[in-house]
């Protein structure tokens, strides 16, 4: 049963709700106890993808086959990662209970946890490469659950992304 306290868990689930599996497997609770907002949207590679909005407070997202991609949500969700971390924390709080900041596609990845990340927010998502350039100030309101792995700088793919972007 989805739940939006439920404990954040990287690269595994979010609200109750596990990656990798099938969306058939929530659909009919997804309906009968939240308001869900569908959206479907095209990827880079041409695949499309869908995007299962709960209640305006989390975003469950799904390949072409209705395998779930990544889990994200909100501010309004209240579960946390590691009993600490959650949308609507400050940069300067998240430095402070982490060990390790860093930005990759728009995403800050922290302790090197590639299945975690908080999303930065415009024009911050563009403009920041590095963490000094992050207000402590800003409030960053989107986590997802995902599997990051390819943004790795030890994966030779991912360190070619972040060059590419840092290289603007």
């Amino acid at each position: 049963m989805t739940d939006f306290n439920a404990e954040v868990i990287s690269g595994y689930s979010m609200g109750n709700v596990v990656l990798g599996r099938n969306i058939s497997e929530y659909i009919d609770e997804l309906y009968s106890r939240h308001k869900v907002e569908l959206k479907e949207y095209s990827v880079p590679d041409g695949e499309v993808r869908s995007a299962y909005t709960l209640d305006d407070t989390m975003t469950i997202v799904v390949d072409s086959s209705g395998l779930i991609f990544s889990i994200g949500c909100n501010q309004s969700y209240t579960g946390r990662y590691k009993e600490c971390l959650y949308p609507g924390q400050s940069m300067r709080d998240i430095i402070g209970l982490t060990s390790r900041q860093r930005i990759f596609n728009g995403s800050l990845i922290i302790d090197d946890d590639f299945g975690f990340s908080f999303v930065i927010p415009p024009p911050y998502d563009e403009i920041a490469d590095v963490m000094d350039h992050m207000p402590l100030d800003l409030i960053l309101n989107e986590i997802y659950v995902a599997n990051f792995s390819s943004w790795n700088p030890n994966n030779s793919g991912a360190r070619f992304l972040h060059e590419r972007k840092t290289k603007r």
